[in-house]
């Protein structure tokens, strides 16, 4: 893992210019940095005229020596690769390389193996990667650079194309810190406020992008400057079928998917919340290694407390087990320190305790393997089996004329349009907020969640597709990497392989029981817990941003009356969110927080 940036320029510019904006990413690879700086024309000894800089932090996990830092350059001094991320089937894909005569220089880098194999077979050899990466690979014969981002965007890479230049980076911050400039696109401001996130290729910046997952994006350049082009090369939507569903076939990609996310040079440890997924992962390893590391939280507010429960799990499969005891109850400090760890806007409150549980799992370990991504594959949320069930909902036919009069200060008004039986009205309604929109005064906003719905007649795949394009690669995979990687801590998520998402969107949903959601996993443990564990509610990530919100409103009203949002907003009347206090307004006060902490935070780097 690491955090990386560069620049590569038809015209000379200052080569150590990326110096201070690198120090934004630092956190993401502590263990050594090391910079390439010159003239491609040089380095080459060819006619390829562009100067370059290129630095690189790097969290070492697999290949601990010098030899498998980066920026890497390929042995025929043909090929330079920056990589983030890990592939988890390194070895395999060395082993066949080696049959085509290739030479390594390394005892085992799965950097190295990119860099070849994308040398040898061109830029489609990713698709041979099981893993999470962001790659920028520099290639003399084809005389291109190519950006290249995971199937599921677990990583990130953002870029920003100017005439005569092309930068990129691990982190959004860092390009506009080098920039010293920057200008808000008002149609990802008003994404934000409706959806809580910028999706890309979009940024909250009107001249930087982000890859999308699955993307490969090849930049070549010649007198009139910087010249691209794009493609996907993995879309979901291709894996579409309805072939029989066999657990067998899919336990064994599951198993895999586990085995491959517990290969490193460093302890790895499973994050135990005591729930369904995280529990199921421990007991699958449990079954394939050696007694595997656990680290958990818990809150010292017994209300929120779930010790019980991931202490039986522990005790159950004698995991080396390790827990932390932090307060519920976060201070303003806390909350900020949060924010910062941020590259981009994201409006989730769960942003908070997930930071929080990052921070403390660092102090013991470089690896932890989570449970993100069940939810996805097995139906678990609640939104999901709502829908299901709604289809054939009396009241459905009601809702719109009741939310058109429903007034804004009260809530997205999601409750009534979940009851839709349109179920792009209805699963819009979970994430998309309009009513805010309005009470913003904001106008001649395109709703951007329309472009992840797709018409089947199978509308539980539908579903679970706008959750793996929007909810997962979106919003979740973003939470999961700034959290961690802030705090120096690779993630790894077996749920999120590739090979398990296309195994499942082609197979028959029948294997989704409604009135038992994520059976699947619990017949796993099914032998070794009781009811009570197996059924009960499930808690998640807490952070009472409600109780956090209005014991702290005088504090954010005064913010809110200096916020250089106001030049973007009309922030006047968020104050009606006082009237109904509620989660959900709690939420939509936080989100203009978020938004205001984030923007002055890049104001600061720009000043």
């Amino acid at each position: 893992m690491c955090g990386f940036i560069g620049k590569v320029s038809i015209n000379e510019f200052d080569l150590n210019s990326l110096d201070k904006p690198n120090e934004l990413i630092e956190c993401r690879g502590p263990d050594s940095n090391k910079k390439l700086k010159c003239n491609l024309k040089d380095f080459f000894s060819e006619d390829l005229d562009l100067h370059c800089a290129l630095l690189f932090n790097r969290l070492s996990i697999i290949d601990l020596n010098e030899s498998a830092d980066q920026p890497m350059v390929s042995t025929d001094n043909k090929s330079i690769i920056l990589f983030n991320g890990e592939i988890y089937n390194h070895k395999e894909l060395r082993n066949e390389l080696i049959k085509h005569n290739i030479k390594f220089s390394t005892s085992h880098s799965d950097t190295e193996v990119a860099l070849l194999g994308i040398s040898t077979f061109g830029i489609d050899y990713v698709k041979k990667f099981i893993g999470q990466f962001s790659i920028v690979f520099i290639d003399y014969k084809s005389k291109k650079i190519f950006l290249v981002r995971d199937r599921v965007g677990q990583k990130p890479l953002f870029y920003k194309v100017s005439k005569d230049s092309l930068i990129f980076s691990s982190n959004l911050k860092s390009i506009i810190s080098s920039e010293r400039t920057y200008s808000i696109d008002n149609d990802a401001l008003n994404e934000y406020i409706d959806l809580g996130v910028v999706t890309s290729p979009k940024t909250i910046f009107s001249d930087v992008m982000k890859l999308k997952p699955g993307e490969i994006i090849e930049f070549s350049f010649n007198d009139k400057g910087v010249v691209s082009s794009n493609r996907l090369y993995w879309v979901i939507e291709d894996h579409l079928d309805n072939q029989s569903f066999n657990i067998n076939e899919f336990s064994n990609i599951l198993k895999s998917s586990i085995k491959y996310r517990n290969i490193s040079d460093v302890p790895v440890a499973n994050y135990l919340s005591g729930g369904i997924d995280s529990t199921s992962l421990v007991k699958m390893q449990s079954d394939i290694k050696r007694k595997p590391n656990t680290f958990s939280i818990g809150y010292k507010d017994s209300k929120f407390d779930e010790s019980k429960w991931f202490n039986l799990v522990a005790k159950k499969y004698d995991t080396k087990h390790i827990f932390e005891m932090i307060e519920n109850n976060f201070n303003l400090d806390d909350i900020d320190k949060s924010i910062q760890a941020f590259d981009e806007p994201y409006c989730d409150p769960s942003t908070v305790p997930s930071y929080y549980l990052s921070k403390e799992m660092s102090k013991y370990y470089k690896v932890g393997i989570s449970g993100d991504g069940g939810d996805e594959l097995f139906g678990g949320y609640k939104r999901t089996i709502d829908q299901l069930k709604n289809k054939n909902n009396f009241l459905s036919l009601f809702t719109n004329l009741i939310y058109k009069f429903y007034p804004s200060f009260l809530g997205t008004g999601n409750r009534i349009l979940s009851k839709s039986k349109n179920y792009e009205k209805s699963y819009t309604s979970y994430f998309s907020d309009p009513k805010f929109l309005k009470l913003l005064n904001i106008k001649n906003y395109k709703n951007q969640f329309s472009k992840y719905i797709k018409n089947s007649d199978d509308l539980y795949k539908m579903l679970q597709i706008i959750e793996y394009k929007f909810y997962l690669s979106e919003m979740m995979m973003l939470k999961v990497d700034r959290t961690s990687m802030f705090n120096s801590l690779e993630v790894r998520s077996p749920f999120v392989d590739h090979r398990l998402i296309e195994y499942i969107i082609s197979r028959s949903s029948d294997y989704i029981d409604l009135s038992n959601p994520k059976k699947i996993l619990k017949d796993v443990i099914s032998n070794d817990f009781d009811d009570q564990f197996l059924n009960r509610k499930k808690m998640g990530f807490v952070f009472d941003i409600k109780e956090w919100v209005y014991s702290n409103i005088d504090y954010l009203e005064e913010v809110f009356k200096t916020s250089d949002l106001n030049n973007y907003l009309n922030l006047k009347n968020i104050w009606k969110l006082k009237i109904f206090k509620s989660r959900i307004n709690a939420t939509r006060i936080w989100k203009i927080y978020f938004l205001d902490r984030y923007l002055n935070d890049i104001k600061t780097l720009v000043n």
